[in-house]
């Protein structure tokens, strides 16, 4: 029998889908970094979202048992890639699963930053009826600078194209055939990117590379009253250098879902007024979260030769 260890709140129906397969699913959430060493021993799968970190002693720990650890969701940066390979230990994600969802977060946070919609509504809560105070900006017919046009970058590439705006992009990869399907631009410099962009939106995996690669030199290259959104990971910007820029108002504000600490312990940034955040909620969604541990279901079935 094949043995899965779920250590994060998945949606049930792929760890039904794995139990009407005849696999043993056990479901262990929130266990300490040396409660999961102790427990993974004896698991041939392991099944994750971002919250479990999957470190080297875990994976050794799980040596000679594990094959395969499966990361419900877009990144790998919680998973030490390297040192499954070497241990021979397979890794997955379901990057396809929440695409549409982390999309329209994105645009849902360029609009509530063009117009001040959630200060907006406090205000209005609150029994304030400011009106002039909401002068806000119009996203049709200003441009959208895309930093990587992966399958998320593409579909607000998309959206933003049925909204009006013109879209440019940045990707170290080739993308001209995303690019001609969608009608966007390509940019051969990150840098011309950040200064012709009216709206910013970093859509690329935390690696060695990517990591600050918005930073002070980037933000300064940015228009004034530009706007920068990040739904990939926190640790892609340099957030106290972005916090700079706003104060001084030198960018009209932020759309942020992700921090380089989760929560983040130091509030300044997440309270200035042109920012708007959300708590990591980029693949919440509950069509989002079904697809995902589905997809994860049958990718640990696929693995196994159980497909039929």
């Amino acid at each position: 029998m094949v043995r899965v260890l779920v250590c994060d709140r998945i949606d049930e129906e792929g760890l039904n889908l794995l139990r009407g397969k005849g696999f043993q699913v056990d479901v262990k959430l929130g266990l300490p970094p040396e409660e999961l060493e102790k427990t993974v021993g004896g698991y041939d799968v392991l099944l994750v979202r971002g919250k479990t970190k999957v470190t080297r002693r875990v994976l050794e720990a799980g040596k000679g048992s594990l094959k395969l650890v499966v990361r419900v969701g877009v990144g790998l940066d919680n998973v030490d890639v390297e040192a499954a390979r070497q241990l021979g230990i397979q890794v997955e994600n379901t990057p396809e699963a929440t695409v549409s969802s982390v999309a329209e977060l994105t645009i849902g946070l360029m609009l509530a930053v063009a117009r001040s919609i959630p200060e907006a509504d406090r205000t209005v809560k609150a029994g304030g009826w400011s009106k002039e105070k909401f002068m806000g900006s119009l996203l049709k017919g200003k441009t959208l600078g895309v930093i990587g046009l992966g399958r998320i970058g593409c579909e607000v590439a998309r959206i933003a194209r049925a909204m009006g705006m013109r879209v440019l992009f940045y990707d170290v990869l080739d993308r001209s055939r995303e690019a001609r399907e969608i009608g966007c631009e390509p940019l051969e410099s990150l840098e011309k990117l950040l200064s012709e962009s009216d709206v910013i939106t970093v859509h690329v995996p935390l690696t060695a590379e990517t990591r600050r690669m918005i930073g002070r030199r980037e933000l300064s290259l940015m228009k004034p009253g530009a706007i920068l959104i990040n739904t990939s990971r926190g640790a892609v910007v340099d957030e106290q250098a972005l916090l700079e820029f706003l104060r001084e108002g030198r960018l009209a504000g932020a759309g942020l879902d992700v921090f380089e600490e989760e929560p983040p312990r130091s509030l300044e940034l997440v309270k200035l007024p042109n920012v708007v955040c959300t708590p990591h909620i980029g693949a919440q969604t509950v069509e989002a979260q079904r697809e995902a541990s589905l997809l994860a279901a049958r990718k640990i079935l696929r693995f196994f030769g159980r497909m039929d």
